[in-house]
């Protein structure tokens, strides 16, 4: 079969190669999947460069969540063979191939009234903002949400997230296309923050108060303003660096200003509690079938394209999803 191989770290163009690898096999609790589509997310650019907490020996095959179809049932397995699913393959052996593995037990259904790109989407990035949201931040009907990179494919999700729990959001994005994405995504005040004055703006938009839950994988300056504009008791809930630079806190701000600063680590959900993470599911499934959340895939890339598409996500070029479909 061909998957996309990391021989060497470094930029995602520069080091992903397509390669004929022999087709992976189920083993014990595993099934055998074929990638229908492979979801290109901000941490696959970071597994390339090395620069991820988790660093697969080389080579390895990077994509962290498929929408697939089950080919094989392993020994031990549950599953039926042409079952549609959700998984994140673990690696070395990730999606960015024709055919991946991924142990039975973490697999989830795919909705069945999205398509293959748009479920592939569904899982990480809204897992991501629902923990981030609803366990972290315990965000309320009535109150302010600011998403720094509200076009983006972790912002995006949150927005809509925001919108369907009742909350007034405002999204922060880079450029006048990005805005205009984050203004059809439903925030009810677009920042444009090459701009805006995103602290000030904030601050009139909610009366002088500021935001009650900040939701933020941006870091650097977007943590900064942050922390300007975050309401007395409200909560920033750091999410990740996409910026490039891992913001140092000052405590004593938090503590004079009556804020909590939380961190996510979605990931970590997986092995600490799986329960929270299939009633997450079932949540976002039947917020999909309603309507009140959609993934927005702006573009479908062929697996020949899949350096490409994770150069484009890694340099912040992007808007919404960016989706791998082998087949196409």
């Amino acid at each position: 079969m061909k998957a996309w191989r990391v021989h060497r770290n470094g930029e995602p163009r520069a080091v992903m190669s397509l390669d004929e690898v022999p087709d992976p096999v189920a083993g014990p609790g595993q099934l055998l999947l074929r990638v229908l589509a492979a979801n290109v997310n901000f941490p696959d650019a970071l597994l390339c460069r090395g620069e991820y907490q988790v660093r697969p020996p080389l080579p390895f095959t990077p994509g962290v969540e498929v929408c697939a179809e089950v080919a094989a049932v392993g020994d031990g397995a549950t599953g039926e063979a042409g079952d549609r699913v959700l998984a994140q393959p673990p690696l070395p052996g990730g999606g960015f191939a024709e055919f991946t593995v991924a142990d039975a037990a973490s697999v989830l259904p795919a909705p069945a009234g999205l398509g293959d790109a748009e479920a592939a989407a569904l899982h990480i990035g809204y897992q991501t903002g629902w923990f981030g949201l609803h366990r972290r931040a315990r965000l309320q009907a009535g109150e302010t949400l600011l998403v720094h990179a509200a076009a983006g494919g972790v912002g995006s999700a949150a927005v809509q997230l925001g919108k369907a729990a009742g909350a007034t959001v405002i999204g922060v994005a880079g450029g006048p296309e990005k805005a205009a994405v984050a203004r059809d995504l439903g925030c009810d005040l677009v920042l444009d923050r090459r701009s805006d004055d995103v602290v000030a703006a904030v601050k009139e938009a909610t009366s002088g108060r500021g935001a009650d839950v900040v939701y933020d994988p941006v870091g650097g300056e977007a943590y900064r303003q942050s922390a300007k504009c975050v309401a007395f008791e409200g909560r920033i809930v750091v999410v990740g660096f996409a910026g490039g630079a891992v913001p140092a806190p000052a405590l004593s701000h938090a503590l004079v200003k009556n804020y909590s600063i939380l961190g996510l680590h979605w990931g970590l959900y997986a092995s600490k509690d799986p329960g929270a993470v299939r009633d997450c599911h079932r949540e976002l499934t039947a917020l999909a079938a309603r309507g009140a959340i959609a993934p927005l895939v702006s573009e479908r890339a062929g697996l020949d394209g899949a350096a490409g598409a994770v150069q484009r996500v890694a340099d912040g070029l992007t808007t919404g999803r960016v989706v791998v479909v082998p087949g196409r």
